[in-house]
């Protein structure tokens, strides 16, 4: 491929680059999927935390829509919370739970899912051009037999590619109107969106939207 070609001629600098962004997407998968999405504390600990902060990012309930307890782990659930079976928590800003990453996808680490999906897009990317520079095609079995593995590879790749674009366009998406997987997948059945005035009453135009995820 052209990375070996470039290692083997001295040339460091790019296989150098693709082995950093290689164990930075690990890093960031093993950071997203250990740390802590975003669980809803007991109530105490909810009343001590910054409510002045929260407010200016969640609006206000409708007068018909009361908070209520989750039925698994008894917390008060703050609005867009969600409690997950697979984590037996409840979640604030509930995405979806992952099971790549077997981990919930929720407030605190959904920023660092974006940019672990933004990374492992850039290394299959790079990737696939690295396996298929290394094809040349003959029609033999002693070509097939010999590249076989490198053929497969890019295969995988290219499968994966498409998953990895696919999931990053549609979470871009959903950031940019400010709001979560579930409650896109989930309208119809949640109170608050439902009883709602607006389709979206978290909806406080895209570049609002994008700036308080990221920022």
């Amino acid at each position: 491929s052209d990375l070996q070609k470039q290692e083997e001629r001295g040339e460091l600098l790019q296989p150098l680059i693709f082995v950093l962004l290689v164990l930075c997407s690990v890093l960031l998968y093993f950071k997203v999927s250990l740390m802590d999405p975003g669980f809803v504390k007991s109530e105490e600990e909810m009343e001590a935390g910054n409510s002045e902060e929260q407010s200016m990012v969640i609006p206000q309930l409708p007068s018909n829509i009361k908070m209520r307890r989750c039925g698994y782990c008894m917390v008060k659930q703050p609005m867009r919370a969600r409690h997950c079976q697979l984590c037996q928590h409840c979640v604030r800003r509930y995405d979806h739970h992952c099971p790549w990453i077997e981990n919930c996808i929720g407030e605190k680490n959904h920023p660092l899912f974006i940019a672990y999906l933004s990374v492992q897009l850039v290394v299959l990317l790079w990737g696939g051009h690295a396996a298929w520079s290394g094809l040349y095609f003959e029609q033999s079995w002693d070509w097939l037999r010999h590249n076989i593995f490198l053929l497969m590879s890019f295969l995988l790749i290219v499968i994966f590619t498409i998953v990895v674009l696919l999931l990053l366009i549609s979470h871009l998406y959903l950031i940019s109107c400010n709001t979560t997987t579930w409650e896109f997948m989930s309208h119809h059945r949640i109170s608050y969106l439902r009883h709602s005035e607006l389709e979206n009453p978290f909806d406080q135009g895209v570049i609002l939207n994008l700036w308080r995820f990221f920022c």
